[in-house]
């Protein structure tokens, strides 16, 4: 009979707990329902539009950053552009330039030959002048000296 009480004893025990954990398992099916209800109304309200709207923002922070990127490339591309058509213009001026001092020093070559010409023609003809009257300035100063050297009471010459 011992074995039976304590059996029985163990046995109200166990019915005991389970009687409990029935009726607590019975009070949490309304707080587990709440719970599930809650969770699928945020979900629905909260969530899923929260959700789309940070896949907006990443879809348009890429876009963004695409179009910055090929913003960047199209500015690299004028940079480009344009320092081609700053050495091509450079390139254009220093030809020019260099065409200009070509035919400038042509032009100056042309003047100093025809100055040398000129010169040498003045030369010749100062020359031939010079020739020309180098005898009759002979002449006239051979006369003076001779002039100059005669006795005080020498007749004079005429001519």
């Amino acid at each position: 009979m011992a074995a039976n009480l304590g059996f029985r004893r163990h046995n109200s025990i166990s019915m005991t707990i389970l009687q409990q954990l029935g009726e607590l398992f019975l009070q949490a099916v309304p707080i587990v329902l709440i719970l599930l209800v809650f969770y699928l109304v945020l979900r629905t309200l909260f969530f899923q539009p929260l959700l789309k709207v940070m896949a907006e923002r990443e879809a348009r922070t890429i876009g963004a950053q695409k179009a910055a990127e090929a913003a960047q490339a199209a500015a690299t591309e004028k940079i480009k552009q344009y320092q081609d058509e700053q050495e091509a213009a450079r390139k254009k001026f220093l030809d020019e330039r260099a065409a200009r001092l070509k035919d400038a020093r042509a032009k100056a070559a042309i003047f100093v030959g025809e100055a040398k010409e000129r010169i040498a023609s003045e030369v010749i003809a100062a020359t031939a002048d010079l020739e020309t009257t180098i005898t009759a300035l002979a002449a006239q100063v051979a006369r003076r000296v001779l002039q100059s050297t005669r006795p005080p009471g020498a007749p004079k010459e005429t001519r």
